[in-house]
């Protein structure tokens, strides 16, 4: 199994970008599909993006496409989420996830391998 540790939250105003990152350690890595959720307070936790195992295909959700990126270095077991344009209602915890499918998956039971989340504020 993957142990996920996110990095790179905080706050920020409207408009500005942050670059979320997602370090990986065990040997299974470069054989996980990988994702970022988010979850705002009282909200279900929800699919941002996702990567298949060689980088080469991703997926995003409508309410990030074109501002959000997603990327992964299966050397160095890490993956990252460059966020642009960043907007009040994208504030929320941002999750990593990792799971066993060979192709992109948007579900939460879908992934086996979560981290503890990192906090994104974005303010008016």
């Amino acid at each position: 199994q993957v142990q996920l540790v996110e990095s790179g939250g905080g706050l920020v105003e409207a408009g500005a970008s942050l670059r979320l990152s997602c370090a990986a350690s065990g040997p299974t890595f470069a054989r996980s599909t990988m994702a970022w959720f988010r979850q705002a307070p009282g909200k279900e936790r929800e699919f941002l993006a996702g990567i298949n195992l060689h980088g080469t295909n991703t997926r995003y959700a409508n309410s990030v496409q074109g501002r959000f990126t997603v990327s992964r270095d299966n050397r160095k077991n890490t993956m990252a989420l460059q966020m642009n344009n960043l907007k009040p209602e994208d504030t929320a915890v941002y999750y990593c996830a990792a799971g066993g499918s060979p192709t992109i998956v948007t579900m939460t039971t879908d992934f086996s391998s979560w981290g503890h989340g990192t906090q994104v504020t974005v303010s008016s």
